[in-house]
């Protein structure tokens, strides 16, 4: 058992992690501050645009379990450095595509590295704490994210509308060169493990038949799905509908980052205390502010506002949602953390692929707020069943270590 002290202390690789991750973040959600701009520039319809974002989070979900489980033996820091390397190169091809599809064909190799880092950046976060500090190191890690939407995209969309699309792109890739600096020059080294500590792959999968994990991937890719039904066509919303300026996107994208930055510092706080009542709290919260929003859209100070609140409901989760993977796949923290990215960037594909079937329907950019609401109802749905079934059976069916030595029990209480 650690000292208080070392409890409370949070290792300065984990806040690298946070900066690198504040470059991954801004590549991943920019697409909604010069989506106009990009539509425009490439000759495609706004649905057709938010496809990007699609193309990013299909990447995410196919490379953060295949690149976690081909990288499962080898040192975390050298994958680290690799994926953030193809990252940056990806953010460079994105910047001199000449045509949508090879845009397109960009995100998806981004997103692949964006999903392997993630994965095994979590994995290095949670290890470098103790069990009762994982959803605050995943708050930093998510802090990165947060900070993403209140600089990086808004900074994305006034580089969009001044000096071109393209120019974000490659604002991106300098971020990445110093998120690989400080990953090389600060995350420790770890040996590869050998004999009976060595990562199987097999053994890994078998957290897959716990029926937590399922519920818990579940509920993040709801989650999830609900938010980015929304944010992908947040700023035609706010411009078509709620009848504001093209210059007030910025704005409004930074006031919800805001709200992500207090929803992750919130989240991480109390989530580690109150894992449940933190995700009823923020995905119920979601719900009726996702509702209040279609039903008020065309009001652009409800707009504005319910912004910032989404921003804070919807990250007041991240932590704890997080935390609850890592906590049901603790056998596993490469894959745990895999399967989070993944369930996350389910999600973020079913949102605005949904978002925009409303949209080509013709029932108006509002109608992305009503598609968000119905699935964060969803996944709250999913967090009351995971909880009952927490409730009447403590036990767990996962693997108490990937590498359990003889006549250890398998079946332990990790929740």
């Amino acid at each position: 058992m650690p000292a208080p002290s070392e409890r409370t202390r949070m290792p300065v690789a984990v806040y690298v992690l946070g900066l690198s991750v504040f470059a991954l973040g801004t590549s991943e959600f920019m697409l909604s501050g010069i989506l106009q701009p990009l539509a425009r520039d490439l000759g495609v319809s706004i649905p057709q645009a938010g496809l990007l974002v699609s193309a990013f989070a299909i990447g995410m979900v196919v490379g953060a379990p295949v690149l976690a489980a081909a990288t499962l033996r080898l040192p975390r820091r050298t994958t680290l450095i690799a994926l953030l390397a193809v990252f940056g190169l990806g953010q460079i091809a994105g910047a001199l595509a000449p045509s949508y599809g090879v845009l397109f064909a960009s995100r998806v190799i981004s997103a692949l590295a964006c999903a392997g880092f993630w994965a095994v950046g979590a994995a290095v976060a949670v290890s470098l704490v103790p069990v009762t500090a994982r959803a605050r190191a995943m708050a930093v890690m998510v802090g990165g994210l947060s900070i993403a939407n209140i600089a990086g995209v808004p900074a994305g969309a006034l580089l969009g509308q001044h000096a071109g699309w393209r120019s974000a792109f490659w604002a991106v890739a300098g971020m990445a060169v110093v998120g690989l600096v400080g990953v090389i020059a600060l995350v420790p080294r770890t040996a590869v493990p050998t004999g009976d500590d060595r990562p199987q792959l097999r053994r890994e999968l078998r957290i897959y038949q716990d029926k937590q994990v399922w519920l818990a991937l579940t509920a993040t890719a709801m989650n999830g799905a609900a938010v980015f039904a929304l944010f992908s066509y947040l700023s035609p919303l706010l411009t078509e509908t709620a009848g504001l300026a093209e210059s007030w996107v910025p704005t409004v994208l930074a006031l919800f980052g805001v709200g992500a930055l207090i929803g992750t510092f919130v989240g991480g706080r109390i989530a580690d205390a109150h894992l449940f009542g933190t995700l009823f709290a923020g995905i119920a919260s979601s719900t009726v502010v996702l509702a209040v929003l279609a039903l008020t859209a065309q009001s652009p100070v409800a707009a504005i506002a319910l912004s910032l609140m989404l921003g804070v409901t919807a990250f007041t989760t991240a932590p704890a949602l997080n935390a609850r993977m890592f906590n049901v796949a603790n056998a596993a923290p490469t894959l745990a953390g895999a399967t989070t990215t993944a369930a996350f960037n389910i999600g973020n594909t079913l949102g605005p692929w949904l978002g925009g079937l409303t949209i080509s329907a013709g029932w108006g950019y509002k109608s992305v707020a009503w598609t968000g609401a119905a699935l964060a109802a969803v996944a709250v749905l999913t967090t009351f069943i995971a909880f009952r079934l927490h409730r009447s059976d403590r036990t767990s069916r996962i693997v108490a270590s990937s590498a359990a030595p003889a006549g250890v029990p398998e079946c332990v209480d990790v929740r």
